[in-house]
């Protein structure tokens, strides 16, 4: 019997099987049959060439304009290229020491696989494989013609060394040896939804005979994955309401509302909404899980600080998490100057009702930290704020009642899970579980939150305080227009003479041995040169980001000399950062050049301009987190967006989007059309591949909706899925052991 757990090897053969394992880690007939087409080449029908994205692998089908060759310049042999045209877009394809084949015909079409670079501002595939298709609609005479007898050609995601065709041809082996697998769905749902069985929809995804064919196979395991996912989180969210939690109802007169009565400003309508939300969650005797998602300037650290009076008020302790140093100090110096008396207490001014608030993190000198511990230890501070130093063994509070997480993203769940399991004063586990609200200023589509967060309940602020100026974005095209550059740094000066100050943000350090990319910052493969290393005058290699220990000097000795400069990053000793944020704070500061660790909590209302460069290294969240830091006070905030990206790459579409709008909300939806999505619950959160390959976040919203209502329904019949070892195996295989982990911590 040959089922989905069978080794591929007597299947698709020992060299097949080995390069399936060494390049796409694929050792069974169910690993195999669930790595999907990622699109379907309809004969006859070119690829659209506008959508590529520099270093991404591709299989394209196109049609051959001209081939040409020419002698190599510094060694024997020849540079063939073959330009390839799509919808009016050209590439290039280049060779080297190819013999001519005889099928390179313009005019003819066929599949090109490689990996997308660049060669002075032109997009280019080098040395890619092919397969070259017969001018009379027959296939060449090197081509298998069974693989390409239908209409639709699966397209793989492929590897330089393993092309897609030839991972349909060992999917076609595998299918025409495997037994119909079981299904884990029971036949009841796949009757309501009207889906087909497992097998059917395993061959109608990889061997469609027409369009409707794969789309219904895709609709039946797009559901698997959806339902697998809610089943994990129906699980949790289940567990969640059995666990005890510290009740913390409204105690009148009290601090919240000494503190709501001083407040200088009026809060918004949402924060006022979220806040009695937040009120309700915390009564109850069960852990609140919240996540307030705002975009940047929304007020969430109001809404958090009301969250933490409220606990305070109740007898017990809160804890703010943050990701930095920097960001930990800022939340400091704001909660205290939100709270003025009401946070000092113990000192001469201190009102009569106050709290104590203190700063916890790794770098404090040993006296500092020893009365920090003390005070948590002892129940005098109602308020902690503090880095990843609040979750060592030797941090102990006294009766810890809700933990605030800012910025979760920048945090591993283990992180977060120690603090939520954090020991008591006498050394001992609590007997609850404190209450968890997670901020977040990098708005999530509702499909994110109910996949990624479906264990949490979410709140939204959506209106800004009044009084925030705008921010006007311009991207700067160095490639296309360079002396745009100079005018940047003109503007820059501009700010700085008429009162203001300025940011400039790279994605690296610098000083380093190994070009690490800053923290926060998303590296960025090298292109693939286009001639061999000794052939420099027709090759190019991308360089090396930008880094913070290169800019400044250059700067401050060129297009910024006079100003008073200053360098902020994360390798600098803690007090050092500090002074330097003191200083640009006072305004002692003109310039501040700096990594992400400016990204988020940094509030410097003189702050106007900011020059990001290598713009294009970073994500969208990340560059709308960091123009938010520009614009906070009276004054119009500007950010340029330097980057040498080509026109028409998908970097440049991330930048124009940015350049386009300042609505969070609307970008994190373009940031999700334009990533693609990836895995949700990819390597990024536990270094392993995911069994969900299909689930769109963006397409399949109504699927997720519906599998969540399914999912909830089924848990609340069957909590531990007994009744139904087809879905608890479902679950199992697509989301593994750490993934769940991971879904309970965050």
């Amino acid at each position: 019997m040959t089922d989905l757990d069978s080794p591929l090897k007597p299947l698709v053969g020992q060299a097949a099987a080995n390069a399936l394992a060494a390049q796409l880690q694929l050792h069974t007939a169910g690993e195999l049959l669930r790595h999907y087409p990622r699109r379907y080449a309809e004969r006859g029908k070119l690829t659209d060439l506008a959508n590529l994205e520099l270093g991404e692998h591709v299989t394209v089908m196109a049609e051959i304009r001209s081939v040409s060759s020419r002698p190599m310049r510094q060694r024997r042999g020849t540079i063939m290229e073959v330009v390839i045209a799509s919808g009016g877009r050209t590439l290039s394809c280049t060779f080297f020491n190819r013999r001519f084949q005889g099928s390179l015909v313009a005019g003819r079409t066929g599949l090109f696989a490689g990996k997308v670079s660049a060669f002075r501002g032109k997009l280019q595939l080098n040395q890619p494989d092919m397969m070259i298709f017969g001018a009379d609609g027959e296939d060449d005479d090197e081509v298998d013609a069974d693989e390409f007898a239908g209409a639709l050609l699966p397209i793989y995601p492929a590897t330089t060394k393993l092309p897609s065709w030839k991972i349909a041809r060992c999917v076609r082996q595998v299918l025409d040896m495997v037994d119909d697998p079981a299904d884990p769905i029971p036949t009841e749902i796949l009757a309501e939804r009207g889906l087909p069985g497992l097998g059917d929809a395993l061959r109608g995804i990889h061997r469609p005979g027409k369009d409707s064919d794969w789309r219904r196979a895709r609709e039946r395991l797009v559901w698997d994955e959806a339902l697998a996912v809610q089943l994990a989180l129906a699980q949790r969210r289940l567990a969640a309401l059995n666990r005890p939690a510290p009740a913390c109802p409204p105690v009148p007169a009290g601090l919240l509302d000494e503190f709501d009565a001083r407040l200088p400003f009026t809060l918004t309508d949402g924060q006022r909404e979220v806040g009695e939300v937040i009120t309700r969650d915390l009564a109850f005797e069960h852990p609140m899980n919240r996540l307030v998602q705002g975009d940047v300037g929304a007020g969430k650290t109001i809404v958090a600080l009301r969250a933490m009076l409220r606990v305070v008020d109740s007898g017990r302790q809160a804890a703010m998490l943050a990701p930095t140093e920097v960001l930990a100090a800022q939340h400091l110096r704001t909660l205290r100057e939100l709270l003025g008396p009401l946070g000092r207490a113990g000192e001469l001014d201190g009102a009569d009702r106050a709290t104590r608030i203190t700063l916890l993190t790794g770098s404090l000198a040993a006296k500092a930290r020893k009365q920090a511990l003390l005070d948590t230890v002892s129940g005098a501070a109602g308020i902690v704020v503090g880095t990843h130093a609040l979750i060592q063994d030797r941090v102990e509070f006294a009766d810890l009642g809700l933990l605030v997480v800012d910025e979760q993203h920048r945090f591993g769940v283990e992180q977060r899970d120690a603090l939520r399991s954090r020991d008591g004063a006498e050394g001992k586990s609590q007997a609850s579980t404190p209450h968890l609200l997670v901020m977040t200023a990098t708005p999530i589509p509702r499909t994110v939150a109910m996949t990624v967060y479906g264990d949490l309940e979410v709140s939204a602020l959506r209106e800004l305080p009044k009084g925030r100026s705008p921010i006007a974005t311009t991207v700067i095209p160095v490639g296309e227009k360079p002396a745009w550059l100079e005018r940047a740094w003109h503007r820059l000066r501009e700010e700085v003479a008429g009162g203001h100050q300025a940011f400039i943000v790279c994605p690296r350090i610098g000083d380093d041995q190994n070009g690490a990319v800053a923290a926060g910052a998303r590296a960025v493969e090298e292109d693939t040169e286009l001639e061999p290393p000794d052939e420099e005058e027709d090759g190019e290699k991308r360089r090396p980001p930008l880094a913070v220990a290169d800019v400044a000097p250059m700067l401050a000795e060129g297009p910024l000399a006079g100003l008073r400069l200053g360098v902020l990053h994360g390798r600098l000793p803690s007090d050092e950062k500090e002074a330097v944020m003191r200083a640009f704070s006072a305004g002692e500061l003109d310039v501040l050049v700096a990594t992400t660790v400016i990204e988020v909590g940094v509030d410097v209302p003189n702050a106007t301009a900011m020059v990001i460069m290598d713009a294009d290294r970073f994500g969208l969240s990340q560059l709308h987190q960091l123009r938010g830091r520009v614009g906070r006070g009276s004054a119009p905030g500007v950010c340029l967006l330097v980057t040498d990206s080509p026109p028409g790459t998908t970097a440049r579409a991330r930048l124009d989007a940015v350049a386009s709008t300042t609505d969070g909300f609307e970008l994190a939806r373009h940031d999700l059309e334009l990533r693609r999505e990836g895995d949700v619950l990819g390597a990024s959160q536990s270094g392993r591949r995911s069994g969900l390959r299909l689930l769109s976040l963006l397409r399949d919203e109504r699927t997720i909706t519906e599998a969540r209502d399914q999912a909830w329904r089924l848990v609340a019949e069957d909590p531990s899925l007994a009744a139904n070892p087809g879905l608890a195996a479902m679950v199992a295989e697509i989301v593994d052991e750490d993934r769940a982990e991971y879904l309970e911590k965050a």
